[in-house]
């Protein structure tokens, strides 16, 4: 954890350091911190996340996974995988993206576009998803395909998932683009490039958008860095740095705190929320005793207690499930052939 309150004034610069596997997280303080420099460390490892701080954070989590991978197969060179900012390998048709560590109830979602058009028939693969990680020191595996599904060209249906992720990654890519125009001047057209993605949330197809967890989370996003940029002051104390932490959030797909957690729990877990809860009871009293990392995990345990043996469960199913049809299919050929 990299904690700042100023401005780097040794060594050579910090920003163009690489660092390989090891994330590493970094923490605006006060008002003379930089948060370029702060956010550039953050993006150039493995998961890191930049966050301002302005009163209390909530603490970091216990890995459950590690060196998360997944490999699609097969990607044509046209074709694209959307995974934010973790990086990737193409091999022979195929892109490999490496994850990194994964906390207890985190997800991280990618988006393949397939192009050109893919011409099979219904229900054909079209996508193989090969993945491993580790749980517990073991090395565990898993495949999953992915289907054509058939519908008019004119009039396909809306996923709202699949929408919804989209949105998330346009918000991002919206919010990049303002921060770029308020750099460059063009105030009035950051705050129009913000107000019109506000807008294109309303599209998804769901009975109340205030409703829903990830729809109000970017709303409230998109509202907040519309107040951070209501002048120049108070984007260059507030708003450039909301704006690059909400940046590597969305490209790490991990929560990251911005002075508004209590508004914005994007990407937040339960553990998280849970820490943050003691964070701010021990703000509040901090001669208070503080519970234990055991007992933090005992309580976990025992609200999900299956959530330690989720991975080796799921590998073990799914090697029973690719058992019993490789015997479905001896049994089948074996009929053919009396």
């Amino acid at each position: 954890m990299l904690m700042s309150d100023g401005q780097q004034n040794h060594g050579r610069n910090a920003a163009d350091v690489k660092i390989s596997n090891a994330p590493v997280y970094t923490f605006g303080f006060g008002a003379h911190y930089d948060p370029a420099v702060l956010n550039a460390v953050a993006r150039n490892n493995m998961g890191g996340t930049f966050s301002v701080v302005n009163d209390c954070l909530a603490g970091l989590l216990t890995v459950l996974v590690q060196d998360l991978t997944v490999t699609v197969t097969p990607v044509e060179d046209e074709s694209t995988v959307a995974t934010g900012n973790y990086p990737q390998t193409q091999d022979a048709g195929s892109v490999t993206v490496t994850f990194g560590d994964l906390y207890s109830k985190e997800v991280r979602k990618l988006i393949v576009d397939l192009l050109p058009a893919i011409d099979t028939e219904r229900g054909a693969d079209i996508l193989e998803v090969t993945y491993t990680y580790k749980t517990v020191g073991k090395l565990f595996d898993g495949h999953c395909a992915a289907e054509r599904h058939a519908f008019p060209a004119d009039d396909p249906p809306m996923d709202v998932v699949k929408e919804e992720t989209r949105l998330q990654t346009t918000t991002a890519t919206t919010i990049k683009q303002a921060r770029t125009m308020v750099d460059g001047k063009k105030l009035d057209d950051a705050l129009d490039k913000l107000v019109e993605a506000q807008n294109a949330l309303g599209d998804v197809p769901v009975a109340d958008p205030y409703d829903d967890p990830l729809l109000d989370a970017l709303r409230k996003e998109l509202q907040e860095l519309q107040k951070l940029m209501k002048s120049p002051a108070v984007y260059e104390q507030q708003g450039r740095p909301y704006a690059m932490s909400s940046e590597t959030s969305h490209a790490r797909q991990w929560f990251a705190a911005r002075g508004d957690m209590e508004n914005n729990r994007l990407f937040a877990t339960p553990r998280m929320d849970k820490h943050l809860e003691q964070a701010k009871k021990f703000d509040e009293d901090p001669a208070a005793s503080l519970p234990s990392a055991d007992a933090d995990e005992k309580e976990e345990v025992t609200a999900s207690p299956l959530t330690p043996l989720a991975g080796p469960i799921t590998f073990y199913i799914q090697a029973a499930v690719q058992t019993l049809q490789a015997i479905e299919k001896l049994i089948n050929n074996g009929a053919k052939a009396v």
